[in-house]
């Protein structure tokens, strides 16, 4: 919403002051120049991406105009998973989950929490961590280290759009600037019209750069924030999850555990202490 809101306020903003000043909508209503822009950045794009990540790239923005975010549910989602594992491993020994984590699909733990359930890069992050305790002996050390990597990976991946959205929003107002120069020769092969088609030939021409700096500072630039924004939330989700399972792994009690992964939670969508005792209270 917050992007549609934006994108309105940016069109309004720019689009009313031009019209208050008597300007007319007209001149700058320039299609060939959005063409000649809109085709010069995709095609760059593509240059600069293989297919893969050209795919991704589609796929952040879709996520970056969605309204999801993880906030204060989604961390008591994922705590209150992890400490109902954390219980059944410290009651029956480690080896009671390895039914649950092998196939979570079949899991009545996981199937409390079909947000968890259907998000597979989550699911496998929690199932792969523990199936690494079921199978091998590890220190809490080399665990958290191992965790470490794997985010890191992740993050690194999902990064390569944003840079490539953000090489694209800095070449707009060049690529601006060769529609305004295309626009600029046709009009010297008018030197001849009356004084009215060429002042009419060179606002057309100027609007490409206008489209150019517009689209870049106001639209495809902030798009490339948002995006870094949302791989920064995801981050701060999958470190919240990693201090989880690495503190039960240092022989922290599971509401120990639990609450080293609380604090861990950014400030603005933390459940408080007694929020989140008063849910895995229940699930005990």
């Amino acid at each position: 919403m917050n992007v549609i809101i934006g994108a309105a306020i940016v069109i309004v903003s720019v689009l009313g002051g031009f019209v208050l000043e008597r300007g007319n909508l007209a001149t700058i209503f320039q299609p060939v120049e959005v063409l000649i822009i809109g085709g010069a950045v995709v095609g760059s794009t593509l240059i600069m991406s293989p297919m893969k990540v050209f795919k991704e790239i589609l796929y952040a923005i879709k996520g970056a105009l969605s309204s999801k975010s993880y906030d204060k549910e989604k961390y008591i989602q994922v705590l209150t998973l992890l400490y109902e594992i954390f219980n059944k491993m410290r009651k029956e020994g480690i080896i009671a989950v390895e039914t649950h984590v092998e196939a979570p699909e079949n899991s009545e733990i996981f199937k409390r929490y079909p947000e968890i359930l259907g998000n597979h890069r989550t699911l496998d992050f929690i199932c792969d961590s523990i199936k690494t305790l079921l199978s091998i002996e590890i220190t809490p050390y080399e665990f958290d280290n191992l965790l470490e990597v794997d985010i890191e990976s992740n993050i690194e991946e999902q990064s390569h759009p944003v840079h490539r959205v953000a090489k694209a929003a800095d070449a707009l107002p060049g690529l601006g600037i060769v529609a305004a120069v295309l626009g600029v020769v046709l009009t010297m092969g008018k030197i001849n019209e009356p004084p009215e088609v060429l002042g009419h030939s060179i606002g057309a021409a100027l609007v490409g750069t206008f489209l150019g700096v517009l689209l870049c500072y106001g639209f495809v630039g902030p798009l490339a924030s948002l995006m870094e924004h949302k791989i920064k939330e995801e981050e701060s989700y999958y470190h919240v999850i990693r201090i989880a399972l690495v503190s039960f792994v240092a022989r922290s009690v599971p509401q120990i555990a639990i609450e080293f992964a609380r604090r861990a939670i950014p400030e603005s969508e933390r459940p408080s202490f007694n929020e989140l005792e008063r849910i895995v209270k229940g699930k005990k």
